[in-house]
């Protein structure tokens, strides 16, 4: 599977929402981007989202695989509904999706990196399984740096490819904080920032990092 692997620094950061956008940018370039989010809890409102940026080409089900009813951790919701986590299907799905599609793969995570699956493996594991150079999307607000530093460490730790990272605006006016921190996550990450304007219909670029190959 090539493509790329999309984390967060938190659930809610903008994930889904820059996966689509990402979706849409690559595909007006004849790239046949295909997102997946093959693991959710709580509505699955997400995988509709990732379906329509393809144009309906890829089934909301394909896109998640794996689903759980309570909007909690997987490993959490797990346990409140009874059953392990389905790493048999989630492999099984994932080689399926390979087989059936090009790509490349835009695959993204469940909440942080660090988010539990079981009681010994997560997001951050699943990752390495997968073997895909990484993208963190954080919030850009008061707080992002600490939270974003602490993902890239332990990503690089992970001995990760690690591409760069998304800034999403969330909210119309911008602050001292969400004005400084771009510049300030290029000089302490040394990787490149990609911001989102808010509520933005469209990625302002598409830089190359941002390319699967």
């Amino acid at each position: 599977m090539r493509g790329i692997f999309i984390t967060g620094t938190d659930t809610g950061v903008g994930k889904t929402y820059f996966t689509s956008l990402l979706t849409r940018a690559l595909r007006k370039r004849s790239v046949p981007a295909i997102p997946l989010k093959p693991i959710s809890a709580g509505d699955r409102t997400d995988s509709i989202i990732l379906s329509e940026a393809t144009g309906g080409e890829i089934s909301p089900v394909e896109i998640n695989p794996v689903h759980f009813s309570a909007p909690l951790s997987p490993y959490a919701a797990s346990m409140v509904e009874g059953r392990p986590f389905p790493w048999g299907i989630l492999r099984e799905r994932m080689g399926k999706l390979a087989q059936n599609y090009q790509g490349p793969f835009l695959v993204e995570g469940v909440g942080g990196w660090r988010v539990p699956l079981d009681s010994s493996l997560g997001i951050r594991e699943w990752a390495q399984e997968l073997s895909l150079p990484v993208v963190v999307v954080a919030r850009n607000s008061l707080g992002t740096l600490n939270h974003t530093l602490l993902t890239v460490d332990s990503i690089r730790q992970s001995n990760l490819t690690l591409l760069g990272v998304v800034l999403n605006d969330t909210t119309p006016k911008p602050d001292d904080s969400s004005i400084t921190n771009p510049a300030l996550l290029e000089q302490l990450t040394r990787l490149p920032v990609l911001s989102l304007p808010y509520q933005s219909t469209q990625l302002p670029s598409l830089p190359a990092w941002l390319t699967p190959l």
